[in-house]
């Protein structure tokens, strides 16, 4: 199992950042490879990703979510395995500071090399560059659900 984690200050409220990314159908808006998220219900979504020319499909379900706090999560069925856990840290009242932490278990031996060379750290502090840019390029969140799980 290999774990990652990342950190990145963005320019609006605690509330703004956490709101927007209880709104995983927009995750392709800015994390490279993600194809497709379906939301299914309050606790499952279905991923699509295409990451170096290797298509995946698998369910996550949210395990706990605390807004403006932090959201959890687990792959369950199908071929990949991960789990993670993005928390929220207010700053002040305009910044935010957000942590990425997954833990997952490379398939294979190019994705067990690709994780000895970092591709996943640096595919995280991308990912979590382009929300900085998304979220403080609108300002505001495209949606919120401020559900407990």
């Amino acid at each position: 199992m290999s774990q990652v984690k990342e950190s990145i200050e963005v320019d609006v409220p605690v509330r703004t950042a956490y709101d927007q990314w209880t709104q995983f159908e927009s995750f392709p808006e800015f994390m490279d490879g993600v194809e497709r998220i379906e939301q299914r219900t309050d606790t499952m979504t279905h991923w699509v990703t295409k990451i170096a020319g290797m298509e995946r499909e698998f369910d996550a379900e949210i395990t706990e979510q605390v807004p403006d706090k932090r959201v959890a999560w687990v792959t369950v069925g199908g071929d990949t395995e991960q789990s993670g856990l993005v928390t929220f840290r207010k700053i002040d009242p305009s910044h935010t500071e957000v942590t990425l932490m997954m833990d997952f278990d490379p398939e294979g031996m190019a994705e067990t090399i690709g994780d000895k060379l970092g591709f996943v750290d640096r595919q995280v502090k991308g990912d979590l560059r382009r929300f900085k840019h998304f979220i403080e390029e609108r300002g505001e969140a495209t949606g919120e659900w401020r559900g407990r799980v």
